[in-house]
């Protein structure tokens, strides 16, 4: 192990299911990078805290735990009103589950409206991932706005069917033999952490001859909210809260679940859009996550839900994500995302380039 891996048991890792329990991090010693002596780059070290998520019950860890925990820790090291506004990742080892996370993240820019960190993610000191995260301060102005026709409209009758809370919860695999093992019983999977995670019944959207022969047309609605409060203070009353998340404490926690879970089951939709049975191999190449509005657009507590209720419990809101493919070729295939707002405001938009491998069919006879 690196000395930065050494005074941690990583079999001691807990595996928290809130969020900012999830992405807990401690700082280590800083250094400076004297490539230029004249004016020495500031290095920020910190370590993860909490075991991420394996897929299928595997021993990989879920990409979009250190892609989300980059950008939490590049967080850490900007001053107060900054905030994330995009992430640029790319994805180079599969994530370990034995060895925590370390983050090293450099000082790119420190301007007065925009900052930029880069951050290595490494395990065992090996990079893993690395990316570049940009900052922005609240400009105050906007005098102008775009943004296609809202999810909730063009989807409403299947949105409507069913609460959030009644559709199915996201499988570790979004796969049609790893969804037939859990009905039947073969295979169990443990609790998504982080967010509640639903993959929305589609009611045969996807089954038109249309989209069958156009697989960019393909549609997968996921509906999430966070777990857990998102302070990572206990004690923290609501009224505390409230005010907390009204001055923009939580905004860059906020924006890294948000990450988190354009990440989840994202490429698995791919071979289905393709009507693909066969596949041996697929991964995440690099993911762009830009985020289009600040503020209360992002925010993840339903404070009018929780007024209603009258009582002490935190009441989230559920965000969607609208999945498509593109474009494939070359053994690689692009996912698209859009994350929405549930009053419609597209509040991101996500870009990710995969590896996908196809099993080869068995030749028959002699050539």
């Amino acid at each position: 192990m690196s000395s930065h891996d050494a005074n941690i048991d990583p079999n001691e890792m807990p595996s928290p299911l809130s969020f900012v329990g999830l992405m807990a991090l401690e700082r280590l010693d800083d250094t400076e990078s004297h490539t230029n002596p004249s004016e020495p780059e500031k290095l920020e070290h910190f370590r993860s805290l909490s075991a991420p998520y394996p897929p299928g019950e595997g021993d990989r860890a879920f990409g979009g735990h250190a892609y989300a925990q980059s950008a939490y820790a590049a967080s850490k090291t900007v001053e107060k009103g900054f905030v994330i506004y995009d992430m640029a990742g790319s994805f180079i080892l599969g994530g370990r589950l034995d060895v925590p996370y370390t983050y090293t993240v450099r000082h790119v820019r420190d301007g007065f409206m925009y900052c930029t960190r880069s951050v290595d993610a490494r395990q065992d000191g090996r990079i893993c991932f690395s990316c570049l995260c940009s900052f922005k301060r609240d400009e105050g102005e906007k005098t102008f706005s775009h943004q296609p026709p809202a999810v909730q409209g063009r989807f409403k009758d299947i949105l409507s069917a069913k609460r959030p809370e009644d559709q199915s919860v996201s499988p570790s695999i979004d796969a049609d033999w790893w969804i037939k093992g859990l009905q039947q019983g073969d295979i169990t999977e443990r609790e998504f952490p982080g967010l509640d995670v639903r993959k929305t019944d589609m009611q045969g959207f996807n089954e038109s001859k249309e989209i069958k022969a156009s697989p960019e047309k393909y549609r997968q609605l996921s509906q999430y909210r966070l777990k857990g409060s998102p302070d990572a203070d206990p004690t923290a009353t609501l009224a505390q809260i409230k005010e907390r998340e009204q001055a923009g404490e939580y905004d860059n926690l906020y924006i890294c679940a948000h990450m988190y879970s354009s990440d989840r089951n994202s490429l698995l939709l791919i071979p289905r859009a393709l009507s693909l049975q066969r596949w041996t191999a697929m991964s995440s190449l690099t993911l762009m996550v830009i985020i289009h509005r600040h503020g209360e657009a992002l925010r993840m507590i339903d404070w009018d839900a929780v007024s209603k209720s009258g009582d002490s419990e935190i009441i989230m809101k559920w965000f969607i994500q609208e999945g498509w493919t593109p474009q494939s070729a070359e053994n690689r295939a692009v996912h698209e995302s859009n994350l929405w707002a549930p009053d419609g405001t597209l509040i991101g938009t996500s870009i990710q380039d995969s590896m996908l491998r196809l099993q080869k069919p068995q030749r028959k006879g002699k050539l």
